[in-house]
């Protein structure tokens, strides 16, 4: 099976569990590591126009759009993922916060994205270029899809380079949160998934430098809580 389709069903099977499990597990620190990013996407003249990539159920998108009402910035946020199941709790929750008329959202692959050169101020994703099959296509792209001048912030998951820390991580990471994961869902394969695709994410220079060939400028690099989180930006 092609990785994209796996990536879609997977994501489809546990989409109704997803919100739940992901603040439970992450002991809601990753909401800390959203305001972060958001505060450096919404650094833009208004009207501005967001891109979220992998947008799942839509809590960055919906983040975004807030923190764009509370400092009284126009604009909108167009959220992209291959799952039709993620988006169906996006659209509900999107509904629910009042923020249709900021956010909208649709079925797309993240490596071929359906937008014109020069389309966006700001492009984000968190925690989902991991699972791209090709993550310099993706990369490209989203410079692609910049205006001159726009910035791409990303967020993920990685290995904390302290070797104790590394362990603890490792032992809840690969062992423990699969379980967790898997009686809550029901899809313990997806969190066995889920913990490896961390561990074979490129290490923070070697992104840095894919950002680079695939010809963002500017390109830096932020860890948050030991390196469990780190956010990457890079320039148009």
């Amino acid at each position: 099976m092609p990785k994209k389709e796996f990536i879609e069903g997977m994501f489809d099977d546990i989409a109704k569990d997803y919100d739940r499990l992901n603040h439970i597990m992450s002991l809601d620190v990753d909401k800390s590591w959203r305001r972060k990013a958001i505060r450096r996407i919404l650094d833009a003249p208004s009207p501005i126009k967001v891109l979220d990539l992998a947008c799942g159920t839509g809590d960055f998108s919906i983040a975004t759009a807030k923190g764009m009402k509370k400092k009284g910035i126009e604009g909108t946020v167009t959220g992209v993922d291959l799952s039709e199941g993620m988006l169906s709790v996006m659209a509900e929750k999107v509904s629910s916060e009042g923020l249709s008329e900021i956010i909208t959202m649709q079925k797309g692959d993240g490596e071929n994205l359906p937008f014109e050169d020069g389309t966006f101020d700001r492009v984000s994703i968190s925690f989902g270029i991991r699972n791209f099959e090709d993550k310099d296509k993706g990369l490209r792209e989203m410079l692609r899809v910049l205006k001159k001048g726009g910035k791409a912030v990303i967020l993920e998951l990685s290995l904390p380079e302290n070797g104790i820390v590394r362990w603890l991580y490792n032992l809840y990471f690969l062992h423990i949160l699969p379980k967790i994961g898997g009686k809550v869902s029901g899809e313990e394969g997806a969190y066995k998934y889920l913990p490896a695709s961390v561990v074979n994410f490129p290490q923070k220079d070697r992104f840095m430098e894919m950002m680079r060939q695939a010809g963002f400028s500017e390109v830096t690099h932020n860890a948050f809580s030991l390196g469990i989180c780190r956010m990457f930006i890079g320039e148009k």
